[in-house]
């Protein structure tokens, strides 16, 4: 990724920032300094303190009093946990779903669950495209239910759980029948205003991603 400067400098900042720890470029526990950042980047060393409080929030880096910046860790044990929360996220979002989506709202989930299951079914899947689809269904079921502050909340995870799904991208592939299998079960499930299965679809599923993501980060993976 090429770094150009754009209106939003901070946020352009963080989101190349994040594209390289999520990608490994940044290992776990690597510093990040402000000063060679922003020289690096030619941007002041302001817009990248800002761009680090984005990233803190987005749960990449972690800033410590007198040591600064450096990416998180993320093996097995930080995963799980991580996992944990994000899977709670999202059974309060499907469970509001339930309750509140219109039959005006029907095409577009449609529409998104497609984009998403059609990336799977591709001979030449791409992880980062399948991951990108998957989060805009995340988006726009964030859209029907209206709950600002889930939305933010699911919204600040998405890097994370995104750096643990390219780290563990060759299972995530092996796993993709059962992956479209979830979209198809939990979209019935929430048509149907199921959300007690929609529930169980999703903690299950999770449990299931998290054991994956676990077996990736294990040491002697």
């Amino acid at each position: 990724m090429d770094f150009q400067v754009p209106n939003t400098l901070a946020e352009q900042i963080a989101n190349y920032l994040a594209e390289r720890i999520m990608t490994g470029q940044i290992r776990p526990g690597e510093r990040l300094h402000e000063a060679t950042t922003a020289n690096e980047l030619k941007v002041s060393r302001a817009s990248v303190k800002e761009a680090l409080y984005t990233l803190e929030r987005w749960h990449l880096i972690e800033i410590t009093p007198r040591k600064g910046a450096s990416a998180t860790r993320l093996d097995a044990v930080h995963a799980s946990e991580l996992y944990d929360v994000y899977m709670h996220l999202l059974i309060m979002l499907a469970r509001r779903l339930c309750e509140r989506w219109q039959e005006s709202d029907k095409a577009s989930l449609l529409t998104a669950v497609e984009k998403v299951t059609s990336q799977m079914q591709r001979k030449d899947a791409n992880i980062t495209a399948i991951v990108e689809a998957s989060f805009g269904v995340m988006e726009v079921c964030c859209e029907v239910v209206g709950n600002p502050y889930l939305t933010e909340a699911l919204t600040n995870f998405k890097p994370a759980v995104s750096r643990a799904y390219y780290l563990s991208a060759d299972r995530y592939r092996q796993d993709l029948d059962r992956t479209g299998l979830f979209f198809t079960r939990l979209t019935r499930a929430i048509l149907a205003r199921d959300a007690d299965e929609s529930e169980v679809l999703v903690a299950e599923f999770g449990a299931h991603q998290k054991e994956l993501i676990q077996q990736a980060l294990a040491p002697s993976a």
